[in-house]
């Protein structure tokens, strides 16, 4: 089956490989986004997608916008049988959704139809469950609301960061997939239309989400800081620095929400329920360190709380 690939991060590498590898499927083209500048160098970056196709002479389009006609017409050349998309981050619109005779497939890191949206597996960990997966969907107008050609599950571990489920995830999920493209080819497969029952909703979180809140469970503040590492990565205020937090342990220590207590094995903050002790942290202008080595080096006033 001839088919055109879209995606862009990391977590798309590993679907696109598959295909490559694959017997059964030609990769006649990717699509990615173009090239950004990233860096210390700010200089012009080619997706890690984009890059990966480049290796295998893989034809790479990398339009502005979806919409643009030249791409319309690119793609329409190229004549895909199905075009498998993983975090590609551009909405498709209608008449790049018909090209393909077999359309788009999407891969979406969650069990649809809970968490549609941009950020799925933050939205999971966020909210403490305890199992997730991956689905492989029609692609449609709709925010992830196509019918579902086929899913596999992966546990949320206790320590899963957003990063580790992620990378799972993407590892997985490309296998779903391919099996998936092999059943639409032969014809031995079918999409069915999601339940309107258990939607929930995954917006982008933002850096101002990825603030951690103290006065809340300290649960809840483990879960969300996991949640938002890697990226955006969890942030706070100590005085008048902001510092932003790896992931931290959940203690039986009692501290005021904010309270801070810096001991000889470590840094606690306290949290609506009990304290937490933090790992690493980034203070502005510095590398990843210990929370403790910091604390006990920047001699904290005794009223000074993490906001």
């Amino acid at each position: 089956m001839r088919v055109v690939f879209a995606g862009t991060p990391e977590p798309a590498v590993p679907s696109l490989r598959r295909l490559i590898e694959s017997d059964r499927h030609e990769v006649v083209a990717v699509v990615t986004r173009p090239d950004a500048v990233a860096g210390r160098g700010r200089k012009l970056t080619r997706s890690p997608v984009g890059a990966l196709a480049d290796e295998h002479g893989i034809p790479v389009l990398t339009p502005a916008k979806a919409s643009d006609e030249e791409f319309a017409a690119e793609l329409a050349r190229l004549e895909p049988d199905c075009a498998p998309v993983v975090a590609y981050g551009n909405l498709l619109p209608q008449n790049i959704l018909d090209i393909p005779r077999f359309g788009w497939v999407n891969l979406h890191f969650s069990l649809l139809p809970a968490w549609r949206g941009a950020a799925p597996v933050q939205a999971a960990i966020s909210a403490g469950d305890e199992v997730t997966g991956a689905s492989a969907f029609q692609l449609e107008a709709g925010m992830d609301t196509g019918p579902v050609f086929g899913v596999m599950t992966e546990r949320i571990r206790d320590t899963d960061t957003a990063g580790d489920l992620l990378g799972r995830l993407a590892d997985h999920g490309a296998g779903l997939l391919v099996s998936v493209l092999d059943g639409i080819e032969a014809a031995e497969i079918n999409a069915v239309p999601q339940s309107e029952d258990g939607v929930s909703y995954a917006p982008k979180v933002t850096v101002d989400a990825a603030r951690v809140r103290w006065n809340v469970p300290a649960a809840t503040v483990d879960r969300h800081i996991r949640a938002v590492t890697p990226a955006p990565g969890a942030w706070t205020t100590i005085g008048d620095l902001r510092i932003k937090l790896g992931p931290v342990s959940v203690t039986d220590e009692v501290l005021a929400a904010g309270e801070i207590s810096v001991r000889k094995d470590g840094c606690y903050i306290g949290t609506a329920t009990t304290a937490v002790r933090l790992g690493q942290i980034q203070p502005p202008g510095k590398k990843l360190m210990s929370a403790g080595d910091w604390a006990r080096g920047a001699r904290l006033d005794a009223e000074v709380r993490a906001q």
